[in-house]
């Protein structure tokens, strides 16, 4: 079951607003309520607001625990731009654009069965990094010996040999 609720004519900047909303995106309701408290960003207040009442609506109207809600989505739209002048020197006027936006945000209900799913993915994650970062170091080694192995060109020194783009700048005679 998805909740939605909408903030309209927030007279704050888009962009600033889709950088709160980015942090929230996926977070179980609780967890986010707790990171936009403690956000120091302007934001945060009218982002905090809204999902109070996302979450005021998901019990009144449809009888939700608000345990097994998450943040399942955030759009953040631009809304109307008002503008101002501002005096300038010689006469001259200007333009100051006050960018309005338009907030969505979007709950859903998480079954108790899917979060301990979740869960269990978490801890295979170390396990592949690992298994990763030893095949990284396997490659590196046989490319250096790859290296090593290869024989020297015409018109290539041992002395710049291995130093790439400096050994080729800096060489005593220029190539």
């Amino acid at each position: 079951m998805e909740v939605k609720a909408k903030a309209n004519y927030l007279r704050i900047a888009p962009r600033k607003v889709r950088l709160v909303a980015g942090l929230i995106k996926g977070m179980p309701a609780s967890r986010a309520f707790t990171e936009l408290r403690f956000l120091p960003k302007r934001a945060s207040l009218p982002m905090e607001k809204l999902l109070k009442s996302a979450i005021a609506n998901a019990k009144h109207n449809f009888n939700l625990d608000e345990k097994n809600l998450r943040v399942k989505q955030v759009i953040v739209d631009a809304g109307p731009i008002l503008k101002r002048t501002d005096p300038r020197a010689f006469g001259r006027a200007a333009l100051i654009r006050h960018r309005l936006s338009h907030i969505t945000l979007t709950l859903d209900e998480v079954t108790p069965s899917a979060r301990k799913s979740s869960k269990s993915h978490a801890g295979q994650a170390p396990e592949v990094r690992r298994a990763a970062l030893e095949e990284l170091r396997e490659i590196e080694k046989a490319d250096k010996e790859a290296e090593k192995a290869r024989p020297i060109s015409e018109g290539e020194t041992t002395k710049g040999r291995g130093k790439g783009f400096r050994g080729r700048i800096f060489n005593r005679k220029s190539v």
